[in-house]
This record gives C-alpha cells, sequence and structure tokens, in this order.
C-alpha cells in the first residue's frame, strides 16, 4: 500500500465518521428524508458535471450500471435514509458505532454464505467487535437509548453491508466520478419517493443547518464516495476496508468534540475492541486472499 493511498484511506475515515455528526445536527432542523433529497440532488448534478468536464462517459458497463443502482437504492436511501430518520432519537455516536460494524458484517456473511476462508485471528476480531459493541449498548440501553432508533441504524447496516457485498469488484473499468453522480441521483429518486410516502417535511432554517447541510453534501456526501471508490480501484476491497477500524475512534471522538455527546471509559473500551476486531479480521483477509 503506497502512502497516496494511506493518505486517501485516512481522509476517508474522516469524512466518513464525521458524517454522522453533520446529520444530527441537520435532523434537528429538517425533515430527514426530505433533506437527504436535496443532498442527493445537489451531489449528483455536482458529481456528474464535474464527471463530464472531465471527458468520463454516461456509457457504463453493465456492472457498473448494477453497481450504481444497487448502491444508489441500498447505501444512500436505505441505509443512509434509516439513519437520519434515526438520528432524531439517537446520538450521533450510537449511529456511527453501529455502522462502524460494516466490515465485520461483511467478513461474516463471506464466510457463512460465500464461503470465504477466515482464519482464526479472524474468528476472534468478530467475537471481540461483537463483544464490543455489546459492552457499549449495554451501557446505553441502560441509559433509555431510543430501542426503534437502534433497530433502524441495524436495518442500515445490513443493507450497506449487502450492497458491499453484490457490487464487489463492479465499479472497475474507470468512470468513477461519473458513478458516484449517478448513484447519488439513484439515491435522490429513491429518497424523494420516501418523502412523498411517508413524511411530512418540515424546516427550521438556521446557521447550524446551512453550515452541516454543505459539508454533508459536499464531504462525506460527494467527495468520501469518490475516494472509497478510488481505493477499492486502486488497493482492493479487502485493503480499502482495513481504514474502516478508524470509524468507531473518530465517529465518537467526533460526536464528542462537536455534540458534547458524553463519552465514558466504557465506551472508550468498548470503541477500542470493536477496532481492533475490525483490524484483526481485515488483516486476515488479507493474509487468506
Amino acid at each position: 500500500m503506497d502512502i497516496r493511498a494511506i493518505l486517501m484511506g485516512l481522509a476517508f475515515a474522516m469524512m466518513w465518521s464525521s458524517a454522522f455528526t453533520s446529520a444530527r445536527i441537520i435532523v434537528a432542523d429538517a425533515s430527514p428524508m426530505a433533506a437527504l433529497t436535496l443532498r442527493y440532488l445537489i451531489s449528483g448534478c455536482l458529481g456528474v458535471g464535474i464527471a463530464l468536464a472531465l471527458g468520463q462517459s454516461w456509457r457504463l458497463t453493465p456492472a457498473q450500471w448494477r453497481a450504481t443502482v444497487i448502491f444508489g437504492v441500498l447505501q444512500n436511501a436505505v441505509y443512509l435514509g434509516l439513519n437520519f430518520v434515526a438520528m432524531q432519537t439517537i446520538q450521533a455516536s450510537v449511529a456511527a458505532i453501529i455502522a462502524s460494524t460494516m466490515p465485520l458484517l461483511v467478513a461474516l456473511a463471506g464466510w457463512m454464505f460465500l464461503g470465504e476462508r477466515l482464519r482464526p485471528l479472524g474468528i476472534a476480531g468478530l467475537i471481540a467487535g461483537v463483544a464490543g459493541v455489546a459492552l457499549i449498548m449495554g451501557a446505553r440501553i441502560n441509559g433509555s437509548v431510543d430501542i426503534t432508533g437502534l433497530i433502524l441504524c441495524g436495518i442500515g447496516v445490513v443493507a450497506l453491508t449487502i450492497a458491499t457485498l453484490s457490487v464487489r469488484g463492479a465499479t472497475s473499468g474507470g468512470n468513477f466520478l461519473m458513478i458516484v453522480g449517478l448513484q447519488m441521483l439513484v439515491g435522490c429518486v429513491a429518497c424523494g419517493l420516501a418523502t412523498l410516502l411517508f413524511e411530512t417535511p418540515r424546516l427550521n432554517p438556521t446557521w447550524e443547518l446551512a453550515a452541516a447541510f454543505a459539508y454533508t453534501t459536499i464531504v462525506p456526501g460527494l467527495a468520501a464516495t469518490f475516494v472509497w471508490f478510488w481505493l477499492v480501484n486502486r488497493i482492493g476491497a479487502t485493503r480499502a476496508a482495513t481504514f474502516h477500524f478508524l470509524n468507531p475512534f473518530l465517529g465518537v471522538a467526533v460526536a464528542a468534540l462537536l455534540l458534547s455527546e458524553p463519552l465514558g471509559g466504557r465506551d472508550i473500551i468498548g470503541v477500542a475492541i470493536i477496532a481492533l476486531g475490525i483490524l484483526a479480521v481485515q488483516i486476515s483477509r488479507q493474509r487468506a486472499s
């Protein structure tokens, strides 16, 4: 792994982890699905426009179109949509911790259903990840966390896991920014339909909302997705996923810093266990590949 890939991976982890805090700020003053619909419309148009200016083509391969639709629906509409709805009632740090288990779920599903080899180190990592989540959530649930919000986040991370397994290797062949822009527009359509069916839009204009919306649209929304596709193409999905081990730390730290969310000793220990579990799983998968 070269230095450029390492720096891009670190940047991706920071952008991805900060998205939960900005989302929490947004849903305090705006309805979640309507906000996501507008975010995806802006991000998608920017992505497609920049891609066209760079000479990228609309003519994607069948695999790229499949990845575009699957990611647009499962990642953007289901995963992020449910997380935005959930963060009306749960803390950003809780959502970040649940979402950070995605690499563990991908490894578990690959082992159980796709016949992928997982060494003892990887199995130990899965066990550690589950233990870390249980440690943190045990304290949070005792503190009367909203169970419905937890369930929505859980469904969301399962959807993201399915999307990740479904499109591995499908984005090779270039046109990365075009793919990113188009899958944002797919998410826009899906979230727009959900808004019409299930939501009464609300808006309380504030400077905090404007800043958080601009940030989440450009940085986690467009830049982080592009960096992820770039990483997967450059170093492979398994090695790229190694950077997810930073997400529990960063997600909780950003929420504590910007939202003053509580951070106790039990949380710190649990986050460390989850991060080590993710790292163990990814090291095991690299050795097995």
